[in-house]
């Protein structure tokens, strides 16, 4: 009798664990929640990737709302979601802080020198430290923080016209009130 209490027992485990499986198939990667949204963005202070002697910290953006896009050269997406933030870039109305994410800052140069520097200022995190304090999941993500430094929203993954003009928007209009 205690032999087949075991291989049922292996069989509902499984069962179960596959249920949480679908499920989790079945989530909007973009909806992942973010424990820091609506809490102060993590202080940091890292070297910016044109002129490592200068340093950048969010403490320099209070008053102002702003994005922070957490992108690398190695990053596919990142390459999808580039023109936007180009187009943005050229508008002028928006400030766009990128966060150079595990990245050789040689290659993060080369990368903007061939599709475009849309950021006002890039930031190198060759260990990814500030990224894992941002909880980061991956590239690309795109943080809205607003005037006192306040994390407001998340976007992962690369974002699109329809994204920007649907909900990235709306939003800063909301925060510069």
């Amino acid at each position: 009798m205690g032999r087949r209490i075991l291989p049922i027992s292996v069989f509902i485990v499984f069962a179960v664990m596959m249920g949480f499986f679908y499920k989790g198939l079945q989530l909007d990667p973009k909806l992942l929640p973010s424990a820091l949204l609506d809490k102060p963005a993590p202080s940091f202070s890292l070297p910016q990737l044109h002129n490592a002697s200068l340093t950048f910290t969010p403490e320099e953006m209070k008053g102002k709302v702003w994005l922070l896009n957490v992108w690398a050269s190695w990053c596919e997406a990142c390459r999808q979601e580039h023109p936007l933030f180009m187009q943005l870039a050229r508008r002028g109305d928006f400030p766009i802080y990128g966060l150079n994410y595990k990245d050789q800052p040689e290659d993060a140069k080369q990368w903007l020198i061939q599709l475009g520097d849309p950021y006002k200022v890039s930031i190198s995190d060759v260990e990814g430290n500030v990224g894992i304090d941002f909880g980061v999941y991956g590239v690309p993500e795109t943080f809205l923080i607003d005037k006192e430094g306040v994390i407001r929203y998340k976007h992962v993954g690369p974002m699109s016209r329809q994204d920007w003009i649907e909900v990235i928007e709306p939003k800063i209009k909301e925060l510069e009130g």
